[in-house]
């Protein structure tokens, strides 16, 4: 059985290694968006710990579909930290680009297509951000999004450096806890709620994935133990779930093959490990 790295090590190994990126790539400056999620809340605690209040800037990028407490949990994440923040609506240069596609997709494109619009729109802002102030863009995704393809490629998949993304959701949650310890940066309801990309009315992570208490579990088996499923169907893992997860582990490839530099904490890679066709 495979045991993941005490959150101590996660939370030492990351500082660590962020420095250590940014020293070799002459950077000093970091910057990422910040949703009032979890995920964006614990890589902006590392970033300070990492480099210094004075080096981080937090990017709100609020759309028609952000809630009004994500907007107020960042803003509160933000001044708890320290840091510099601005606030970048996406709200009219979506209905601008959406108003240009009705020509090629009608008025009303699909579902999918608004969604990655939204998370793209967000990276060309944090892009603009990065060469116009000379700083890295922190990418906030963790590995149980990225093993279920649950990101937009030149989106939310878009930065420098990825460090989370070897953690699962559920070591986020730890991470969180064992900053919160010393103080209390990140504010209780982004700890509490319903994790979401709030890139529709009412969306929830688990509309389009598993529920991370039971992902999580499983993409530890499959992931870091190499574990063959039909032993794990044999130990009582439901069938339908478990072809659920390896069907979306399967199409997340292609994405999985473009991803920025990560920050190793855990066993495995997501697979396919070899990037060359």
């Amino acid at each position: 059985m495979y045991i993941c790295p005490s959150v101590e090590q996660v939370h030492d190994t990351i500082i660590d290694k962020l420095r250590a990126y940014f020293a070799s790539a002459g950077k000093t400056k970091a910057v990422l968006g910040l949703s009032g999620g979890i995920d964006s809340a614990v890589v902006a605690c590392l970033a300070v710990r990492a480099f210094g209040k004075e080096s981080v800037t937090g990017v709100l990028m609020p759309s028609p579909y952000s809630t009004m407490h994500s907007v107020t949990d960042a803003v509160e994440l933000a001044e708890n930290l320290g840091i510099k923040y601005h606030i970048a609506p996406i709200e009219g240069a979506f209905h601008k680009l959406m108003k240009e596609l009705e020509e090629y997709f009608g008025e009303e494109p699909r579902q999918i297509a608004r969604e990655n619009l939204q998370a793209r729109l967000r990276s060309i802002i944090l892009m603009s951000f990065s060469n116009h102030y000379g700083s890295l863009v922190l990418n906030t995704s963790n590995k149980s999004e990225l093993a279920m393809g649950y990101g937009t490629l030149y989106g939310d998949l878009s930065g420098a450096v990825m460090p989370v993304a070897d953690i699962y959701k559920f070591q986020i949650y730890e991470l969180a806890e064992y900053i919160n310890s010393e103080k209390r940066y990140i504010p209780d309801s982004t700890m509490t709620k319903a994790p979401s990309a709030e890139l529709s009315v009412g969306q929830k992570d688990s509309d389009s994935i598993p529920e991370y208490n039971l992902l999580d579990p499983i993409l530890v088996k499959l992931i870091e133990e190499r574990r063959d499923a039909e032993e794990l169907v044999s130990e009582g893992i439901d069938r339908e779930l478990l072809d659920k997860i390896q069907s979306l582990m399967m199409a997340a490839g292609f994405k999985v093959h473009q991803l920025a530099q990560v920050i190793k904490i855990n066993r495995h890679p997501i697979p396919p490990e070899n990037k060359w066709l």
